[in-house]
């Protein structure tokens, strides 16, 4: 999760919104590590968790990543927990909850549909999510 602040802080210090995202594999190696790029792309799907997936999926020559954790620094929105299922991820670990736009524990609950196809065989949130928070809260606070 410190390598995802990192790249939240990274993200924030471009302009974008700061949440960071890590894909470790089943051994524990870091294969992708991104922050959010939805301005510099001009792409809203450009959503840290997205990218990293999106470098996971090169990486590793593959359109799915069993077996692999995520690690976020924000609880992921709908959108990313739908390309979270798809890319069949075995893990996800995220800091900072989001009442507002979280698609895990808050808002759709999207793992909990009847139509999500794949369930992470493990989701944990909170991690860090002081830490994490305040960095969202201080990005925001400086542009307010």
């Amino acid at each position: 999760m410190r390598l995802a602040l990192g790249q939240a802080r990274a993200a924030g210090a471009r302009g974008e919104v700061p949440v960071g995202a890590v894909i470790t594999d089943s051994q524990g190696h870091v294969v992708a590590a991104c922050g959010n790029e939805s301005i510099a792309r001009k792409d809203p799907t450009a959503h840290a968790e997205v990218v990293a997936i999106r470098a996971a999926c090169a990486a590793a020559g593959a359109q799915r990543l069993p077996g692999h954790t995520l690690y976020v620094t924000l609880e992921p929105c709908a959108m990313c927990a739908c390309a979270i299922s798809f890319a069949r991820l075995a893990r996800v670990v995220y800091g900072a909850p989001d009442v507002k736009g979280g698609g895990v524990e808050h808002g759709p609950r999207f793992f909990g549909q009847p139509t999500c196809h794949h369930r992470p065989a493990e989701v944990v949130g909170g991690l860090l999510a002081q830490e994490c928070g305040e960095v969202l809260k201080a990005f925001f606070r400086e542009r307010r």
